[in-house]
């Protein structure tokens, strides 16, 4: 009987070392991914931060004389704010002002050279105008009702913004890329601005705004796969 057990105990051993080899093998081979991915998220992360700080580096450079007297500010996600509203629409209008216009005239063709630059344009998935306004409609039944009317309203603006970018003379060259990048969206009073009371201000969160939106995302989760394929 002890022949008999020991004849079956050492095959049984072999196969308990070997299932371990496996899984030691497994394991070791889920580790090196894990390294692979951790080190790939971390070169896109700093690539996109120098990206992005390039990127911002270049716009105020280059509208670092215009910003004042546009009523403009850029700001460290990529946005570049427009906030005088009665400079950029009347009240209530969808139609943008003369000056509105002027303006766009000289900051448009200048803000796209910079994005389709060689050095940014492939990192760049969105630019987004955003159009912004304040909580108040004074002939609306309710807040709900304030909110739908400003979100058409703001929807329009940013519409009537990006039909002049389209129209430009000076931009036809970039308008297949602009087309493939450029969106229109409408945020009524989702994101005011607020004083420091902590309040909304109506005055500055009625706005337009510019706002690039890199691929860095979409850069890192392609990565990722590649690497989880392997």
């Amino acid at each position: 009987m002890e022949e008999g057990g020991q004849s079956h105990w050492i095959p049984l051993s072999d196969l308990m070392t070997g299932l371990m080899m496996v899984f030691l093998l497994i394991s070791i081979a889920f580790m090196v991914r894990v390294e692979d991915a951790a080190r790939v998220s971390t070169t896109i992360v700093t690539d996109y931060e120098n990206t992005k700080s390039d990127l911002l580096n270049a716009l105020q450079e280059e509208f670092k004389d215009d910003l004042k007297r546009w009523n403009a500010d850029i700001l460290g996600d990529l946005t570049v704010r427009f906030r005088e509203p009665e400079v950029l629409f009347a009240t209530g209008s969808a139609d943008l002002r003369d000056r509105f216009k002027e303006i766009l005239r000289d900051f448009l063709p200048r803000y796209v050279r910079i994005l389709t630059s060689e050095k940014y344009r492939s990192s760049i998935r969105e630019v987004r105008i955003e159009g912004h306004t304040s909580s108040i409609w004074t002939t609306a039944h309710s807040f709900d009702d304030a909110y739908m009317r400003n979100m058409e309203l703001s929807q329009a603006r940013t519409l009537r913004t990006l039909e002049f970018m389209l129209s430009l003379d000076t931009l036809k060259g970039n308008l297949d890329w602009l087309r493939s990048v450029t969106t229109a969206n409408g945020l009524s009073s989702s994101r005011p601005i607020k004083g420091a009371d902590g309040k909304e201000d109506p005055l500055l969160s009625q706005r337009v705004e510019f706002r690039v939106v890199t691929n860095a995302e979409e850069k890192m989760r392609q990565l990722l796969d590649n690497v989880v394929k392997r």
